[in-house]
């Protein structure tokens, strides 16, 4: 019982925690300004973790890999402290271990980037259709915007009504089953066999 709590306590501050870098991650990779509220909470809740980061790890190609990094580190930790607290056996070598450790810490990022994505497409959507000229309408808009284009070319609009974000939101169900699957695909890494 107490690890439970223990467990869901962590996978809120991580999870939490791995949204606002990934967040600033796609706020960079948008290029999307960080003069509003959002941006400014999220460049707040990241700057103790991410600026140091940043005399160590070098961008690549504009990505922010000092955000990226410590995402993936922190999905890494969170998922050995769970099968620790559950007292699962971590078999195999050490190499085995640790490279299924850190996939399985990819899959959780992945998860987390699509969930966020996933949220940004539903709001951006909703203010479209009920509150076009809200304050965050053009941050959201901006976010979506790269991930939506890819529909849009493919998708015509139906009574002037843009149907891609639902394409794009059943997109990302299916690659959120995929990715579920990917996990089991390297348990073997991790408990042998």
């Amino acid at each position: 019982m107490l690890g439970n709590i223990l467990l869901l306590i962590l996978d809120v501050a991580v999870g939490l925690l791995t949204l606002l870098l990934l967040a600033r991650f796609l706020l960079q990779w948008a290029r999307v300004p960080f003069h509003n509220q959002i941006g400014q909470f999220v460049l707040a809740a990241t700057d103790w973790l991410v600026r140091p980061l940043r005399r160590f790890i070098p961008g690549l190609f504009g990505m922010d890999l000092a955000s990226l990094l410590p995402a993936w580190v922190l999905q890494t930790l969170l998922v050995f402290i769970e099968l620790s607290v559950r007292g699962m056996p971590l078999g195999g070598d050490t190499a085995s271990v640790l490279l299924g450790l850190w996939v399985w810490g990819l899959v959780g990022v992945v998860r987390m980037l699509i969930y966020l994505v996933f949220g940004i497409v539903l709001i951006s959507a909703v203010l479209s259709w009920v509150s076009p000229h809200a304050p965050a309408a053009p941050l959201f808009h901006r976010l979506a915007e790269p991930f939506l284009r890819p529909f849009r070319r493919l998708i015509p609009l139906v009574a002037n009504v843009d149907l891609s974000p639902l394409a794009l939101l059943l997109v990302l169900q299916i690659l959120l089953m995929l990715i579920g699957g990917l996990r089991g695909a390297f348990a073997p890494l991790l408990f042998g066999g």
